[in-house]
């Protein structure tokens, strides 16, 4: 899809991935070495309980489980950045992610007509329905030719 089939109030979900034990200390062990994220006893002695998966995985895989999707890629120029990231509870091992996505604003380009900014904001929720991460980003797409 390009910016001109992604309106505002556009919604779209993904689809799922879980993120097993071994994948998440894998992760952390090589990007965020945290005891809460590497080491199951000192784990349980934070305010966690037990083992949590870093928020830059949570990030990796949202963003992941939104290129699957396959909405906006075939436009994609890039973004500027994400804004407003929030990680509002913590991620276990075993949990399953999914994310869904509403585009909450759109201007076209002044200076470059064959393209846009797409501004979309992507809630993560984990198996039971909790929201585990939020952030917005503005995506820059191709326009449609003519």
């Amino acid at each position: 899809m390009y910016f001109d089939d992604l309106p505002v109030g556009f919604t779209f979900e993904t689809g799922s991935r879980q993120i097993p034990l071994d994948e998440m200390v894998g992760f952390a062990r090589q990007y965020d070495p945290q005891p809460f994220h590497i080491d199951e006893e000192a784990a349980k002695d934070t305010p966690y309980g037990g083992l949590i998966g870093s928020g830059f995985q949570t990030l990796i895989v949202g963003f992941l489980l939104t290129l699957e999707a396959d909405i906006w890629n075939e436009a994609s120029l890039g973004s500027p950045g994400i804004e407003e990231l929030r990680w509002l509870k913590p991620v276990r091992p075993g949990d399953t992610l999914e994310v869904k996505a509403e585009v909450i604003g759109s201007t076209p380009s002044r200076s470059r007509p064959d393209r846009g900014r797409t501004e979309i904001r992507y809630d993560t929720y984990n198996q039971d329905g909790d929201k585990v991460m939020t952030y917005r980003t503005t995506h820059i797409l191709r326009r449609r030719a003519g």
